[in-house]
């Protein structure tokens, strides 16, 4: 291939907002048009070198460029779920680990600290993916989204896996900054144990919470997650602008964990969990983060929240969500026929003003 090949001219179309700001009129394009043509004149005619305007004026400058194009989405949710769990598995660390006299002289934060870390860590994921890659941060986000939106099923795969990639390294650089206070929390160096500090970085339920109970509470947490991250997004339901967007994900995290996170941990992420479960595994915990109460981490923090989203962005869209993009409201062979029929009748209508004699 061809060096040329590389940096082809790109022919920006104005998007649908700009096209509001054109009023319908191409006066607005055409002054667009001859106002670049005008400006090519003056850098022509300046000491501007060639190659520096050609690389401004191209989608890929070099190969780094079309790399990083196919990387983007999928290192956005890396890094957004990495920033969610060092917030929130710090916190847990801090408040913990802080209760033991000999790691420090008085305990660092509650339980409300707890909330407040994971809302935060989601609240700054979210902005920081959110531009790039919709910020789901969440793969029960990311399911629920292309089974009922029309978020591309091709897409789901290299979202999950970054996502849990992310909650691997969130939950390795946490572990690296308190190794050592975890030293002595366990009672000396090397001893990890489940009961110990694994629930630390991953969700361990309550001794006295059933099975059915476990599980229905991380579906009713993350349905009620879905339900509003669903209004938040629906422009017809009042939605707060899109920079506000995570605040108010950190105002529902914050209630989650207030008011549902004490007996299962609000996992309500597989990604949240599952990555910070397999650096335990890896780190020194053993199978034991695996066989806890008979394959705990996978149907409660994984499958009840996938579950959970599903159940929730269901319920929105069949009561409330009007938007053309959900499966629920995709037009019926009824309708399609009707709008095809409109359309006949639309293109055999006479045009205004030609009548059979002009030509």
């Amino acid at each position: 291939m061809s060096k040329e090949s590389d940096f082809q001219a790109i022919e920006v179309e104005p998007s649908p907002t700009q096209r509001h700001g054109y009023n319908g009129s191409h006066k607005g394009s055409a002054q667009h048009v001859e106002h670049h043509k005008s400006m090519s004149d003056t850098v022509s005619g300046s000491t501007v070198d060639d190659d520096e305007l050609l690389l401004h004026y191209t989608r890929y400058p070099n190969r780094w460029s079309k790399i990083r194009e196919v990387l983007r989405e999928p290192m956005a949710e890396f890094f957004g779920v990495m920033i969610l769990v060092i917030f929130g598995a710090g916190v847990d660390c801090q408040v913990t680990l802080s209760g033991n006299t000999d790691v420090a002289s008085s305990q660092k934060g509650s339980y409300l600290s707890i909330s407040f870390g994971w809302a935060v860590g989601t609240a700054l994921g979210v902005w920081f993916s959110g531009g790039v890659s919709g910020g789901h941060i969440n793969p029960a986000v990311t399911l629920a989204m292309a089974t009922f939106r029309d978020f591309p099923w091709r897409k789901v795969p290299g979202y999950i896996f970054a996502q849990v990639m992310g909650g691997v390294c969130g939950g390795g650089i946490v572990y690296a900054n308190y190794f050592h206070a975890i030293d002595i929390f366990e009672g000396g160096r090397g001893i990890r144990t489940v009961p110990g500090t694994a629930g630390l970085f991953s969700t361990y339920a309550l001794d006295y919470m059933t099975s059915v109970s476990c599980f229905f509470d991380e579906i009713v947490g993350t349905a009620v997650l879905l339900l509003v991250v669903c209004a938040f997004t629906d422009n017809n339901n009042g939605p707060p602008p899109p920079g506000l967007v995570p605040l108010a994900l950190f105002i529902t995290i914050l209630g989650i964990g207030a008011a549902l996170g004490m007996q299962t941990g609000y996992a309500i992420n597989p990604a949240r969990d599952l990555g910070p479960r397999l650096f335990t595994a890896m780190a020194g915990y053993g199978k034991e983060v695996f066989t806890y109460r008979n394959q705990y981490w996978l149907w409660c923090p994984v499958i009840a929240p996938i579950l959970g989203a599903l159940i929730g962005t269901f319920l929105y869209d069949a009561f409330i969500f009007k938007g053309a993009e959900s499966i629920l409201n995709k037009p019926n062979a009824t309708a399609r026929a009707h709008h095809e029929r409109a359309r006949n009748s639309e293109r055999q209508k006479p045009i205004a003003g030609a009548g059979p004699d002009m030509c």
